[in-house]
């Protein structure tokens, strides 16, 4: 599985950005796309997950009511759509997979197994 993240991107806080995740490559027919980020000097955390095809998605506390992660099926693409962003968002962005059939998506990054290459989103105050 290959995946590609693009979008991100400058924007001052109160602003939003876009990111996407393009999955190509075999693929089972469900398996989890999530989206991580990392600060400089930070440790990676969790940014929101959905599995797909169900659908079910799961979000950190720090973008809940934010962000929203959605599913293109036909483009195997997974979008994170960030409203009210707030510097302390700026971090980069990477998209994963994990292909373990789940009935809640994990937050935990040792769990997926392919990684995209990041995209920046800088939020200026």
């Amino acid at each position: 599985v290959q995946l590609q993240a693009s979008g991100g991107g400058s924007v001052q806080a109160g602003g939003s950005l876009s990111v996407s995740c393009a999955a190509s490559g075999r693929t089972s027919s469900r398996y989890t796309v999530a989206w991580f980020r990392r600060a400089p000097g930070k440790e990676r955390e969790f940014v929101a997950a959905i599995i797909r095809p169900i659908g079910r998605t799961r979000y950190a506390d720090s973008v809940k009511g934010r962000f929203t992660i959605s599913e293109d099926s036909a483009k195997k693409t997974v979008y994170l759509q960030m409203n009210s962003l707030k510097p302390d968002d700026t971090s980069v962005y990477y998209c994963a997979v994990d292909t373990t059939t789940r009935e809640v998506p994990t937050p935990y990054g040792t769990y997926y197994r392919y990684w995209g290459q990041g995209t920046l989103v800088t939020v200026s105050s």
